[in-house]
């Protein structure tokens, strides 16, 4: 019997395009699976180096360095040089040559440079603030146009995070963090110097009330009480309290109490403590706290003023 051309088509032609198809698949499956177990490999590996890198380089790097910021940064740096050396042992499991990775890296960073502009910025701002010091991880600032008062949690070469007093955080990038006006409260002395002014009226005995408002502030809890002068620069200042004139007002004599605080996280509420014995000690003495007020004085240069009274039926007198 004659073969079935159709069946003598599908043996000669068919069949061997498809045991073809089927053996490259079978290849293409095993490499990839082989390339696929390389990859988990390496970067498993990368993980291993980076945890051990971290745990017995990290202690060492911390030492090295007095500030907190730049040894987190050199230990960042370390465990991503190991992750980087990992992709392109990756990159090279998939056929990708030296030449042709350094190539992509190029053109990629370009394209990254252009499009990530205001990145890469706040990268070298990140740069600058570590090699400016203007606060280090741990010390009190204040973001002087926004009035955020906090420490700083962590610098990195993008952002600065700061834990606020409002126990919230707050994450500036570093472009703009360079930009502002930072008040650092404890990047030399924690010692805080504050201010306080006091209007007293004219009546009352002005030696009595310097005397008790500087009293007061001697008595909170939290504000140094004397010792040797605190230096600023070239000039020291007094340790105590001191309470001094400052004005001759419209309303009163104008005094200003001058006190330090051995440590700045609890400004407000040491000022609200010296505030409230100002207030206990000067309600018995012969002094009075002024406000603003005005007399109303009419007399033969002062003009006419109409005056009319009504009566109760509407009648006008």
């Amino acid at each position: 019997m004659a073969p079935d051309p159709m069946s003598l088509f599908v043996h000669l032609l068919v069949r061997p395009v498809l045991e073809d198809g089927a053996r490259t698949l079978r290849e293409y499956i095993t490499v990839g699976v082989g390339e696929l177990l390389q990859v988990v490999a390496v970067f498993g590996v990368a993980y291993v180096l980076a945890q051990l890198f971290v745990r017995l380089f990290g202690p060492r790097i911390s030492a090295q360095f007095e500030r907190p910021s730049l040894a987190r940064v050199t230990i960042r740096g370390g465990t991503v040089a190991i992750y980087l050396i990992a992709l392109f042992s990756v990159l090279r499991i998939y056929g990708f040559r030296l030449s042709q990775i350094a190539l992509t890296v190029t053109v990629f960073t370009a394209v990254l440079g252009v499009v990530l502009a205001p990145i890469v910025g706040s990268f070298i701002s990140g740069v600058f603030l570590l090699a400016d010091q203007p606060y280090e991880i741990g010390d009190m600032i204040e973001i002087a146009d926004t009035g955020q008062r906090g420490f700083v949690d962590d610098i990195t070469l993008r952002y600065t995070k700061v834990f606020t007093l409002e126990n919230t955080f707050v994450v500036v990038p570093n472009g703009t963090m360079r930009d502002r006006d930072i008040i650092n409260y404890s990047a030399e002395d924690m010692r805080t110097r504050q201010s306080l002014d006091v209007v007293v009226t004219y009546e009352g005995d002005l030696d009595q009330a310097q005397e008790l408002i500087e009293s007061a502030a001697r008595s909170v809890d939290g504000v140094i009480k004397g010792g040797p002068s605190i230096r600023i620069g070239p000039t020291g200042y007094p340790a105590n309290p001191t309470c001094h004139i400052t004005e001759y007002g419209d309303h009163g004599v104008h005094l200003t109490l001058r006190y330090w605080a051995e440590e700045p996280y609890k400004l407000a509420a040491i000022k609200s403590n010296v505030l409230s014995g100002v207030w206990e000690r000067l309600a018995d003495a012969d002094v009075e706290i002024a406000y603003p007020h005005a007399h109303m004085i009419f007399d033969e240069t002062s003009g006419e003023l109409p005056v009319s009274m009504r009566s109760d039926n509407g009648d006008t007198q």
